[in-house]
């Protein structure tokens, strides 16, 4: 195995960035706009070189949204020259213990804070069959959600418009995953249904029905109580604790989805007419044998500062974090500032003291036009904006198309070829008050023991009476 090159590996102060996304090229270029930049050698580490933004991803789908709004800035764009940038690699393993990160074209990197962003190996390969649906004649009906390249959107067109009789089946995979809180699109494809039965051009018996290894739509209690109401008024199934195995076609050529009852073992066969399919998110295999994640497969930070629990010099943000929150690409952009002032305070020898109150905002389709949204920080606090504006009528028309423009425009500004502060304020970097002097903590009354890593509460001198 080869070494990276002296004059990065070797230097103290290189700060090594996983990522499986654009958040850590973003991470990165906000970092180096800080005033310290210059004592600062950053390494980005990324399998791909241009990403998907995320919040243009449906929109685009259904031409809602211009597909060149859908690509973000590329990673050598987003950082300065002098940064070093491993673009089409991936990682094969990390060794926290000695600070050192290796990579499958043969490199091997020293660090002295490790940035993770690696997200999840999301593929449709952890469902049997489902590759060669996905990528099959347009006339077989079945879609797969995945944020991986422009070509998807063209496949994707038409998602949800197809139903003349049978059942649509809306699919969510277990927890932790790619896409909570934004691929709950049951309600919005049922209002497709309900127009082609007024039209005649489906038949009374075609159903939508959603389908989850899940006991919940979302975990953010409030969120789920309004969206199974809203399932049961509008006559859509909700099929809780059935893990999708396969997708098959029988001797018949009828379609069919294998199921397993996650609490008793039970396995199905479902037949269906179309099926919208987010597979599968997996805890890449490093992380683990690293023994960085918790016992559910989330990299194991500190909820408030995203520094690791155990090793002082690694954080995390995205949706490769654990913990009890919802995965958007919202909550990755708030995460980011507190991430790029406590990694750099922590290389500077000052406390890490940004604290994330775990805000996160979901966006609600109820229907072609129509939406509403939820907010909720950490413990599943709801905001003051949570749920502020009805699911139909003029203000839920006009929301939702203020709501596909403006996540569209945020994650456009976030992932672009421009080079700024990032959020939450873009023109200068974000500041945060002593931790003693945090009213986040303050209001809820955390110790901050609870917030500190412990080997910096070691260092902590008690006051003597």
């Amino acid at each position: 195995m080869s070494s990276s090159s002296v004059s990065f590996a070797v230097l103290p102060q290189l700060t090594n960035i996983l990522s499986g996304g654009l958040n850590t090229a973003a991470l990165a270029k906000f970092t180096q706009q800080h005033e310290d930049a210059d004592k600062l050698k950053i390494a980005v580490v990324a399998k791909n070189g241009t990403y998907i933004n995320p919040q243009a991803y449906f929109g685009v789908v259904h031409s809602h949204i211009k597909k060149l709004k859908l690509e973000a800035g590329s990673l050598s764009s987003q950082v300065e020259p002098w940064s070093k940038i491993d673009a089409g690699v991936s990682v094969t393993k990390v060794d926290p213990n000695a600070n050192k990160d290796s990579l499958d074209n043969g490199k091997e990197y020293s660090y002295k804070a490790l940035v993770l962003n690696t997200g999840f190996d999301h593929s449709s390969d952890y469902i049997k069959g489902l590759d060669q649906f996905e990528w099959g004649h347009e006339s077989n009906n079945v879609f797969v959600h995945a944020l991986d390249n422009k070509e998807r959107t063209d496949r994707n067109w038409y998602t949800g418009y197809n139903l003349p009789h049978g059942d649509l089946i809306c699919y969510s995979p277990a927890f932790p995953y790619k896409g909570e809180g934004s691929d709950f699109y049951a309600l919005y494809y049922e209002s497709f249904l309900v127009r082609d039965k007024l039209h005649t051009v489906a038949a009374k018996n075609a159903r939508v029905q959603y389908w989850t290894p899940n006991k919940e739509i979302f975990q953010f209690p409030y969120a789920n109580e309004v969206a199974l109401d809203e399932c049961h008024k509008r006559g859509i199934d909700v099929m809780f604790g059935w893990e999708m195995l396969e997708v098959k076609q029988d001797s018949a050529d009828r379609k069919i989805a294998v199921f397993r009852n996650v609490d008793t073992g039970e396995v199905i066969d479902k037949d269906f007419t179309s099926a919208i399919i987010n597979p599968p998110s997996k805890t890449h295999s490093f992380l683990t044998e690293a023994g960085l994640v918790d016992n559910k497969g989330g990299i194991d930070v500190n909820k408030y500062t995203l520094q690791h629990k155990k090793h002082e010099n690694i954080f995390a943000f995205g949706d490769a974090i654990g913990g009890d929150l919802t995965r958007t690409m919202t909550a990755a952009q708030h995460q980011n500032p507190v991430v790029k002032n406590n990694l750099l305070n922590y290389l500077h020898g000052r406390e890490v003291n940004a604290v994330y109150d775990g805000y996160t905002f979901i966006p609600f389709l109820t229907g072609h036009t129509y939406a509403s949204s939820f907010q909720h920080k950490h413990d599943w606090e709801p905001t003051a904006l949570n749920h502020a504006v009805s699911h139909y009528g003029i203000f839920g028309n006009r929301y939702y198309k203020r709501l596909v423009s403006s996540q569209q425009k945020i994650g456009e500004k976030y992932g672009s070829f421009k080079k700024n502060h990032g959020p939450p304020h873009w023109h200068y970097p974000a500041t945060y008050d002593a931790l003693e002097h945090n009213q986040y903590l303050a209001s809820k009354g955390v110790d901050l023991s609870e917030v500190r890593h412990a080997n910096a509460q070691a260092k902590i001198v008690p006051e003597t009476a």
